[in-house]
């Protein structure tokens, strides 16, 4: 029962933070680059790739967490701030409008550098760990 609070309480504050960081770098980008391009669903699965690696990395050096932990965190927090559904979405969107070349580097961009970011937040935290 404690991990099924867990994951509740983590897929709540990974939400309400996607929500509200996917509407800030919308407009941000929006106001650089223009309209018509899913800015928000990147920057929110590029970032949660990115604290999901320091993460992993964090707690295989340091500490060992409690699996409430983990499910609070991986599943609840990250689940819920990284969706792909909402990349799946967005991609139908770009499809249906026939915008397939947005659409082949919208695929791109949110998996190569999701990698990307995964990667980078596991290598900074073994440096700063180590």
């Amino acid at each position: 029962m404690k991990i099924l609070v867990a994951v509740a309480v983590g897929g709540a504050v990974g939400s309400v933070g996607r929500y509200y960081i996917a509407a800030v770098a919308e407009r941000w980008f929006v106001s650089l680059f223009g309209t018509g391009f899913p800015f928000g669903t990147i920057t929110v699965n590029v970032l949660g790739s990115f604290v999901f690696g320091a993460l992993i990395k964090c707690f295989a050096v340091t500490v060992m967490p409690s699996a409430e932990l983990r499910a609070l965190m991986f599943i609840g927090v990250l689940g819920a701030f990284t969706t792909f559904s909402a990349f799946s979405a967005d991609m139908y969107l770009l499809l249906e409008r026939g915008e397939v070349g947005r659409a082949l580097l919208y695929i791109f961009v949110s998996v190569a550098i999701s990698l990307v970011a995964f990667y980078a937040g596991l290598r900074l935290l073994h440096l700063i760990l180590t």
